[in-house]
């Protein structure tokens, strides 16, 4: 089964494709995460990746490209895996589709604006491992520290209110022509993402998936 996730930020399409990635032994591939293990491994088409990324610039679609057509020919993938974070423009989807990657189903995961905002606004990020937590609905132990391993806890920049409304406006220009596109194809599932419990949001995309 090979599966994109679509959604803005903090919809929870990676946390809820996380467990869907679990229940079925695939590996869901992030193409940020992709990039940045490529720039620190060193590699050739890594080294290309991080002179964009030290700029500030988007890395230029060929060279994703061929880092997703080199994560997907490892033996992991045999049985499918989950796309999170790509494609992003119309041109993406053209270039998946002329490298000949089947994409079985597309999850499209909607929340409404003041959920996303109020999701976004209260979440906090580990320092030093990453962990994220959520001060109304998955509050760490003690007040500001991590519990996994004890570090500081602070808020991303791009986390604050008035930085959300402009990162949802940009994904909103971005992925309508996305969502039109495989609604078109007849290959993309809604899922309502408002429940603030992951694994309600995990139970309604396993429902669409099984249709």
């Amino acid at each position: 089964m090979n599966l994109i996730v679509l959604g803005p930020p903090g919809a929870g399409k990676g946390t809820v494709g996380k467990l869907i990635a679990d229940h079925f032994g695939i590996p869901i591939i992030s193409t940020g995460d992709l990039l940045r293990k490529e720039a620190a491994d060193r590699t050739s088409i890594g080294i290309k990746a991080k002179g964009y990324m030290d700029q500030g610039e988007y890395v230029p679609d060929e060279i994703v490209m061929q880092i997703i057509r080199d994560r997907l020919k490892k033996e992991d993938c045999r049985k499918g895996f989950i796309l999170d974070g790509y494609p992003r423009t119309i041109e993406q989807v053209k270039a998946l589709e002329n490298a000949k990657i089947r994409i079985d189903t597309v999850v499209n995961f909607n929340a409404s604006r003041e959920v996303i905002i109020d999701r976004l606004s209260t979440r906090l990020t580990c320092s030093t491992c990453g962990a994220i937590y959520n001060i109304k609905n998955v509050p760490p132990k003690k007040a500001g520290i991590c519990d996994k391993c004890g570090a500081q806890l602070y808020q991303r920049e791009d986390q604050k209110p008035e930085v959300v409304k402009e990162r949802l406006k940009v994904y909103g220009q971005q992925t309508s022509q996305l969502v039109d596109h495989y609604r078109k194809k007849g290959i993309l599932r809604d899922v309502d993402a408002n429940p603030s419990q992951p694994q309600k949001i995990f139970e309604s995309a396993m429902k669409v998936l099984r249709h």
